[in-house]
C-alpha cells in the first residue's frame, strides 16, 4: 500500500484528529503492539484461521513490508521468530522460500490475542467505512470523470494479475482512494482514507481466490460509475463493505 510507514507502538494519530465525532475510540490494543509484534500477531492469526495454509509460500519479504506497512528489517526479524516456533518454515532452491509449516503450531503467539480482542473496534471502523463509501459510491457515479474512471478500470486489472495477497493488497488501498478522487470533492478523500488506513491495520493475509471475488465486485462497481448510475454505484458499495464483517477474522473466529 502506498504510503505506509513502519508502526511502532503508538499513540492516538492524526486519522483520529481527522474525524472529530466521527472516527472510532482509540484503538489503544494494537497501537500498544510494536511493529514486529504486529507482523507476528497477522501472520500467526492467518495460520490459526486457516487463510494461510499448510505449505503455502509467503511473498517476498519486501512485498509484506508494504502490504502490513512497516520496514523489511522487521518483517525478516518476525518471519524468523515464527520459524523459531514452530508457524513457519525454510527451504532452499528454486522451489524454496518461506512457507507455512505442513503441521504448524497454533496459538503460541500471545500478540494475536490483542486482534482476537478487538471485535468492537473493528465493527466500529466497519460501520464508519459503510457510511463514508457510500456516499463516495454514490459521488463518484453522478460525477462521472472519464478520465478516473479509467484509472479505476487500471486498477481492477492490476488486481486481476496480482500474484499475491501483498500485491492485491496494495493495489486495493490505490483503488478506495482513487474513487473517493473521483467525486470531485477533494476534501472527501480525507475522512475516508483515515477509516481506511484505521481499519487496514486489522487487515490478514487472504487467499488470492477470496481476494479476486472481492475484485469482481472492485469491477462491477467501476461499471456502475461508468454508467452514471448512483444507485447501483451505492448499492455495490454497501454490499462489498458489509462482506468484511463476516470474511474479516473477527467474523472467522465466530465459526471456530
Amino acid at each position: 500500500m502506498p504510503g505506509h510507514r513502519e508502526t511502532q507502538p503508538v499513540e492516538a494519530g492524526a486519522s483520529e484528529a481527522a474525524l472529530p465525532g466521527l472516527t472510532a475510540a482509540p484503538l489503544t490494543g494494537i497501537r500498544r503492539l510494536s511493529a514486529l509484534d504486529t507482523v507476528r500477531a497477522r501472520i500467526a492469526l492467518a495460520i490459526d484461521l486457516g487463510l494461510l495454509a499448510p505449505g503455502e509460500r509467503l511473498p517476498a519479504t519486501d512485498r509484506i513490508a508494504a502490504a502490513l506497512g512497516v520496514g523489511e528489517i522487521t518483517v525478516r526479524r518476525a518471519l524468523a521468530s515464527l520459524h523459531g516456533e514452530g508457524l513457519l518454515e525454510r527451504r532452499r532452491g528454486r522451489t524454496g522460500g518461506t512457507l507455512v509449516a505442513e503441521r504448524p503450531t497454533r496459538g503460541t503467539v500471545g500478540a494475536a490475542q490483542v486482534y482476537r480482542s478487538a471485535s468492537a473496534d473493528v465493527h466500529r471502523l466497519i460501520d464508519h467505512r459503510l457510511v463514508l463509501e457510500c456516499g463516495i459510491a454514490h459521488l463518484a457515479a453522478t460525477h462521472g470523470d472519464p478520465d478516473a474512471v479509467d484509472r479505476l478500470d487500471r486498477l481492477v486489472e492490476e488486481m486481476d494479475r496480482a500474484p499475491s495477497w501483498a500485491d492485491f493488497h496494495g493495489c486495493d488501498e490505490r483503488f478506495h482512494l482513487a474513487v473517493a478522487g473521483a467525486v470531485g470533492v477533494p476534501s472527501a478523500a480525507e475522512p475516508y482514507g483515515a477509516v481506511l488506513r484505521d481499519l487496514y491495520r486489522y487487515y490478514l493475509p487472504y487467499p488470492l481466490d477470496t481476494l479476486r471475488e472481492s475484485n469482481d465486485e472492485h469491477r462491477a462497481l467501476v461499471a456502475a460509475i461508468r454508467r452514471g448510475d448512483p444507485a447501483a454505484a451505492g448499492d455495490i458499495a454497501r454490499r462489498h463493505v458489509e462482506v468484511l464483517r463476516r470474511t474479516m477474522f473477527v467474523g472467522l473466529m465466530e465459526g471456530t
